[in-house]
C-alpha cells in the first residue's frame, strides 16, 4: 500500500479535511514561521501543544485527535498562547495531506508513532515524535529509512538532550576529568500503582475504537488498555523502560559515548549482548510489562563497556541522591546526572563540580524549529540518537520477556541465531488498513 492509497482510504471527517485545506490562511515562509499540525491533544500531547503554540516562530494550524473530548481544553490553550484558534479533525491523515503544513508533531501512544512519522516524511514534512521512537524495532527502522530517503528533520522528544545541563555534562566528560570510563548506570524510580483488573466493556460512544487500535490486534475494549494505561500492554506500549527509562538510558549513553570517543575507543554504537533479570513480581493486576527489572547492556567496540539499567516501579527510592538518573564511572572520578543537576566527584568521593539546570522542553522544541530552517541535525536526531536509545528499550524488553541473554547484530539490529527474539522485533502482522508503509 503506497502513501496515496493509504491516505485516500480516509473517509472519516471529510468536512474537517475541507476545513483544513480550503480555509484561506496566509502561509509564512518556513524561514519566518513554521506551520505545524499536532497529532494528539491529551496527555503528553497537551504539553506539546502548549509549548509549540507558545513559540513565536510556530503556528499550530491544526490538531488531530480521535477523542473529541480531548480537544476543547487543548484548543483553548493553543488559542490563548498563539492568538489564533487551530482547526481540528479526528483523522491525522488530513494533516499529512495538508500541503500548507511544514511539520507534524506526534504525541500519541507508542503504537501510533511510526505510521504518522513515515507518512509525514513521505509528504515532505519534518517531524517531532515523542519517545521512544516506535512501538518496536522494525517500526523504528522504517522511520529512519523514511527520514533518510526523504531528507527530513526528525527530532525525538528526549528533551534533556537540548538542555544546558546535559550539554555541559558531556563537555565535562570530554575534558577527561573522569579518566578512563568503562561503566555507566541508569535507574528509574517513578512509583506506579496497581491498575487493577476491570472487566471489558463497550468503548465510549464518541470514540472510533478500531481507529485507536490501529495496527494492534483487535481486542475488546478495556478502560485500562486505553487512555493513560496503554503503556503497560505489549500491544501498544513499551513499559516503563520505554516510558521513563529511555530518558535515563539516553543520559547514560550520552556521557558514556562522550567518554569512549574522548579516550580513543570510538563511538560505542549499539550493545552486543543484552541480559535482563526481573518480571511481574509485585503488582497483581493487568499490567504485562515487568514491575521489577535490571538490564545489562554490553558494548563490544574497540574496548568493552557496560551499561546497567535498574527499575522498581513499586518503590520510590533515591540512588546517589537522585530518584531517577544516570551515572558514569571512571578511574579518576565519577559523575551523577539527575533531572535538575549533575555532579562530578573525585577518586575519593569528594564533590568537585556541580551544575544545575532543569529539563524544560522549550529548548528542545526551539532546536527542532531551528533545524527545520537550517537543515542541520537536531540534538535528538532520530537516526543517530533517538532510534539507538529506543533500541535499548526494545531489546531490554525482549530480553525480559524471554528471560535469557540475547546477542544483537548492531549492523541490522537483529538477534543472532534467535528466531523467537527476532519475532519480537516487530508485530506478527500490522492489522489492515494500518499496514506499516513501505519506504
Amino acid at each position: 500500500m503506497d502513501r496515496r492509497e493509504f491516505i485516500s482510504s480516509a473517509s472519516v471527517a471529510a468536512t474537517a479535511l475541507a476545513a483544513l485545506s480550503d480555509t484561506p490562511v496566509a502561509k509564512a515562509a518556513a524561514s519566518e514561521r513554521v506551520r505545524v499540525g499536532m497529532v494528539g491533544a491529551g496527555g503528553r500531547a497537551f504539553s506539546l501543544n502548549a509549548t509549540f503554540s507558545a513559540n513565536p516562530n510556530v503556528e499550530i494550524v491544526a490538531i488531530a485527535d480521535i477523542d473529541p473530548g480531548k480537544l476543547p481544553r487543548t484548543v483553548d490553550e493553543v488559542t490563548k498562547r498563539q492568538g489564533k484558534a487551530p482547526k481540528t479533525t479526528n483523522d491525522f491523515r488530513h494533516l499529512i495531506d495538508d500541503k500548507s503544513l511544514d511539520a507534524i508533531v506526534v504525541g500519541t501512544p507508542d503504537h501510533w508513532h511510526a505510521i504518522p512519522t513515515i507518512l509525514a516524511c513521505m509528504a515532505g514534512k519534518d517531524v517531532y515524535v515523542e519517545k521512544p521512537d516506535s512501538h518496536n524495532i522494525i517500526e523504528g527502522q522504517r522511520m529512519v529509512a523514511a527520514m533518510r530517503k526523504y531528507k527530513r528533520v526528525v527530532q525525538m522528544g528526549s528533551q534533556h538532550r537540548s538542555t544546558t545541563r546535559m550539554q555541559t555534562a558531556i563537555e565535562y566528560v570530554k575534558s577527561g576529568a573522569l579518566g578512563r570510563c568503562l561503566v555507566a548506570k541508569a535507574w528509574e524510580s517513578s512509583k506506579q500503582g496497581s491498575i487493577g483488573k476491570p472487566a471489558d466493556s463497550d468503548p465510549p460512544a464518541n470514540i472510533d475504537y478500531d481507529f485507536w487500535l490501529g495496527s494492534a490486534p483487535k481486542r475488546p475494549f478495556n478502560v485500562r488498555r486505553f487512555h493513560g494505561h496503554w503503556r503497560w500492554f505489549y500491544d501498544y506500549g513499551t513499559g516503563d523502560l520505554g516510558n521513563d527509562g529511555v530518558h535515563r538510558l539516553d543520559m547514560a549513553i550520552a556521557v558514556l559515548n562522550a567518554a569512549s570517543e574522548t579516550q580513543g575507543d570510538g563511538s560505542i554504537g549499539l550493545p552486543r549482548r543484552i541480559q535482563a533479570v526481573g518480571g511481574k513480581w509485585y503488582f497483581d493486576d493487568m499490567q504485562e510489562f515487568p514491575d521489577t527489572l535490571q538490564v545489562n547492556y554490553e558494548f563490544a567496540g574497540k574496548a568493552p563497556k557496560i551499561l546497567t539499567y535498574e527499575m522498581r516501579v513499586w518503590s520510590a527510592y533515591n540512588m546517589e541522591a537522585e530518584s531517577e538518573g544516570a551515572a558514569l564511572y571512571g578511574d579518576k572520578g565519577y559523575m551523577i546526572l539527575g533531572n535538575s543537576r549533575w555532579r562530578a566527584f573525585g577518586p575519593n568521593g569528594q564533590l568537585v563540580k556541580e551544575v544545575t539546570g532543569d529539563s524544560d522542553e522549550k529548548p528542545h522544541v526551539q532546536d527542532f524549529i531551528d533545524c527545520i530552517k537550517n537543515r542541520k541535525k537536531p540534538y535528538c536526531d532520530l537516526e543517530t540518537i533517538g532510534h539507538p536509545a529506543s533500541v535499548l528499550c526494545h531489546t531490554g524488553n525482549i530480553a525480559a520477556r524471554l528471560g535469557r541473554q540475547l546477542v544483537l547484530d548492531p549492523a541490522n539490529e537483529s538477534f543472532v541465531g534467535d528466531e523467537q527474539a527476532n519475532a519480537l522485533r516487530g508485530r506478527p502482522e500490522w492489522r489492515k488498513p494500518w499496514v506499516l508503509p513501505e519506504v
